[in-house]
């Protein structure tokens, strides 16, 4: 009797030991698991710092800009590379305003905005430019300027909240200005081939109307942009060959930009002739910050005004596709 109960005795304390050590297990890992997750996000955040620091360094770049001589191919583009303890900083400044705003297709203030037809014709001039046909490229054009615009009245090939809210996931227009070029792919007409076509040639800056188009940082695959900013007088291939021959720092004024013989035959509105910037008052900051295995992606939206202060428009924790 003895010995059976000792051997009971022997087995609880065996079972005691084994749940305590699978306890203990438990334990261990939810610390490893809690140790690992506090680095992680220590490792986060001092990747964030180092992102922002960026901005700081990109504020001051563009600062030089305004100071000196605005060349974009002495910039626009260039990787900096900043090896730093545990990781890489890389951080890319590009011009922001060497594409058509997709914004510019209406006008006015928030809650107020308005078909702007000189916008619509541009955009059309860059769609046909792009090789679409002319009844698709006014039906994407009309799209944009009623998705974007304030009031329900559907022009002529566009689409308003009742043609959204038919479909099967039905939904309404934006009434707002676009703040990516990615939500083009809500409108109608444009699908994934189209978006992809169009995508290299326009941006979506936080303003309506005319936006000011830097020639000089134009290469010559943007040829359709510079088309666009003639309505079409100038084709791309035109275009190309004019971009080509741009001198090595740029044009000096717009007077000497027009009076190239191609671009001095196109009759343009007035309001074109103040779209022509040379220098750079929109930018892009592209950053990416790896470090002690965290990996940080940033996109900022800067704009220099004529005093040379430069504010931060907007922020992403993602690159802008």
């Amino acid at each position: 009797m003895r010995r059976r109960q000792s051997g009971a005795a022997l087995l609880v304390v065996l079972l005691l030991a084994a749940v305590m050590a699978v306890l203990a297990m438990a334990m261990l890992d939810d610390i490893r698991f809690g140790l690992r997750s506090a680095g992680n996000a220590q490792a986060m955040q001092q990747a964030r710092r180092y992102a922002l620091g960026t901005e700081a360094l990109a504020r001051a770049r563009i600062g030089e800009l305004a100071r000196g001589r605005n060349d974009p191919a002495r910039w626009q583009d260039q990787p900096l590379l900043f090896p730093i303890e545990h990781g890489l900083v890389q951080a890319r400044l590009r011009d922001a305003s060497a594409c058509f705003n997709l914004n510019s297709v209406v006008d006015g203030a928030p809650g107020h905005w308005q078909r702007h037809e000189l916008g619509i014709r541009q955009y059309v001039a860059l769609l046909q430019a792009l090789d679409f046909p002319a009844a698709q490229a006014q039906g994407m054009a009309d799209a944009l300027a009623d998705w974007i615009d304030s009031d329900d009245q559907r022009a002529p090939l566009g689409a308003e909240d009742r043609s959204y809210a038919a479909r099967a996931d039905g939904y309404r227009t934006g009434a707002t200005l676009l703040a990516e070029p990615s939500e083009l792919r809500a409108i109608r007409g444009y699908d994934a081939v189209a978006y992809a076509r169009l995508r290299p040639h326009v941006c979506a800056l936080p303003v309506g109307g005319p936006s000011p188009v830097n020639v000089n940082a134009l290469v010559p695959a943007q040829a359709p942009v510079l088309s666009m900013l003639t309505l079409g007088a100038v084709t791309p291939g035109q275009a190309r060959r004019i971009l080509a021959a741009r001198p090595a720092g740029g044009w000096d004024d717009a007077t000497t930009f027009w009076a190239q013989p191609a671009l001095a035959a196109a009759a343009v509105p007035n309001e074109v002739y103040d779209q022509t910037g040379l220098r750079s008052q929109w930018f892009a900051l592209d950053s990416t910050v790896e470090y002690a295995g965290a990996q940080i992606l940033m996109n900022s939206l800067l704009q220099m005004d004529n005093a040379g202060r430069v504010r931060l428009w907007a922020r992403r924790w993602t690159h802008e596709e």
